[in-house]
């Protein structure tokens, strides 16, 4: 963060997103902010709470993409979530406290990632000498064949064959430990990368009590899994795989084995309390006032139960409480029929910055088209290059494409960049169909074949509300 500067945020957004300069300078800035709180005093910093922002605008302007791109620029947890999935405490559905928990696990999930890759070097001859103990264990001593009072009374050290028995063992074990270093051997040289292995992998299936635990007792961050840990081992499975893939599951488990869980979840939970990001999308749509009756019922009450989490409390989950204070929170909503001061005040008051974001134009299809890192030309191009064709997107056809786009999105509902998606996907439908049996490998996209492929349909109204 000591390099990254708002402007050098926004420089970064602007690789993945096109236009909306004033939504990424209010997330460059609410980012940087938190890196200035760390620098202040322990006690300044717990007074010090994250400016929480409204984005609006309607779909397919980039509203997600700026806060997923946010929280992958300083590997933050960050977690998507629609607020039209949860319902008023009272009613059946989610709880919203469920938002905190399932950053929680996505924190989980991050640090454990980090921590295994440092290991993974350090677990590697571990891998290698369970593969030798599974294709070629070392004998286990036999037992005397003997009285079993013996068994009671001890056995007679002198018997006349244990020591032709003990060295036939040890001879054994010489032999056996001669072939496993030669299996080792060939296990580095990667010879037997082919040949099958019987491993044992965790039985991921839904356990039977599953059926019995309920949604309510999952909200609450409990399971039964968790409960019963001690007398219900988490099962297995043997399943028989070539040694290439098992060596990387063999390789996750030993490196697992190396992890320290409890400093993981520690590590994750300050990680969500500091630098979590909730992006809770649709927020208009539990803006509404409220009717009294139907699916409007409980609106005014998830905004009620949202509230306490955006002030800041204390959330319990199953790996202990979690604070929400200093969590960044960023909501987003098309607000065509409703506008942010329906929200309830006390809300509207913990998202002071409100961002419009503005329609995409022409001009911004066709960089959409172009520029991103990965842009769409660039993405549908590599997809047609794996059999072996190469398509060549002129200028003159982008512009139609963009123009089209626009059209369509004025004509019919605006959805913004994902028109795009729907064009491209109509305009390379035959080549795509084809592709395999096409000889021709090098083929131009012109004004000509996009007016070809597209222009009955957006000429026609009705059927192009249907198919672009």
């Amino acid at each position: 963060m000591d390099y990254l500067t708002p402007k050098e945020i926004v420089r970064h957004l602007d690789k993945y997103i096109v236009g909306q300069k004033d939504a990424k300078k209010a997330v460059a800035i609410a980012l940087r902010n938190r890196y200035r709180r760390k620098q202040l005093s322990q006690e300044l910093q717990e007074d010090i709470y994250p400016k929480n922002i409204i984005m609006i605008g309607s779909t397919g302007v980039g509203k997600t993409e700026i806060a997923r791109r946010l929280a992958k620029l300083v590997n933050a947890p960050f977690i998507k979530i629609e607020a039209t999935k949860f319902t008023e405490v009272g009613y059946v559905g989610r709880d919203v406290e469920s938002i905190i928990r399932d950053l929680v696990e996505t924190s989980i999930r991050m640090i454990k990632i980090e921590r295994r890759d440092k290991v993974l070097k350090q677990a590697e001859k571990s891998v290698e000498d369970r593969i030798v103990n599974i294709l070629m264990p070392l004998p286990t001593r036999p037992r005397a064949n003997n009285n079993p009072l013996e068994l009671l009374f001890g056995a007679d050290a002198k018997t006349s064959n244990t020591g032709f028995q003990e060295q036939d063992f040890q001879n054994e074990v010489d032999r056996v430990k001669e072939q496993r270093e030669i299996l080792k051997n060939k296990l580095k040289r990667f010879e037997l990368e082919e040949e099958l292995l019987e491993i044992e992998v965790q039985d991921n299936s839904s356990p039977a009590l599953g059926a019995f635990s309920g949604s309510g007792m999952e909200e609450m961050g409990i399971n039964f899994q968790d409960m019963l840990g001690g007398f219900l081992p988490p099962k297995s499975k043997k399943k028989k795989l070539p040694i290439k893939e098992a060596r990387k599951i063999l390789q996750h488990q030993e490196a697992d084995k190396l992890i320290d869980m409890d400093e993981v979840v520690s590590v994750a939970i300050n990680i969500v309390e500091q630098e979590g990001i909730v992006f809770l999308d649709e927020i208009d749509k539990i803006a509404l006032q409220e009717k009294g009756h139907g699916p409007d019922v409980s609106r005014g009450g998830v905004q009620r139960d949202i509230l306490p989490i955006v002030e800041g409390s204390t959330i319990m989950s199953k790996y202990g409480p979690v604070k929400t204070d200093h969590i960044l929170f960023i909501a987003a909503g098309a607000f065509h029929t409703s506008k942010p001061s329906d929200l309830i005040p006390e809300l509207q008051g913990r998202f002071p910055i409100r961002v419009e974001l503005q329609s995409l134009t022409k001009e911004d299809f066709k960089q959409i088209l172009t520029e991103p890192q990965n842009s769409l030309i660039k993405q549908y191009t590599a997809l047609l290059e794996t059999e072996g064709i190469e398509i060549n997107f002129l200028e003159d056809a982008i512009s139609t494409v963009a123009e089209i786009a626009s059209t369509v999105n004025s004509q019919t509902e605006n959805i913004g960049a994902r028109r795009l998606h729907t064009i491209l996907e109509k305009l390379l439908e035959d080549l795509f169909y084809d592709a395999p049996e096409i000889d021709q490998k090098n083929i131009a996209i012109d004004r000509k074949f996009v007016e070809d492929k597209l222009n009955n349909i957006v000429q026609d109204q009705d059927l192009s509300r249907y198919i672009l």
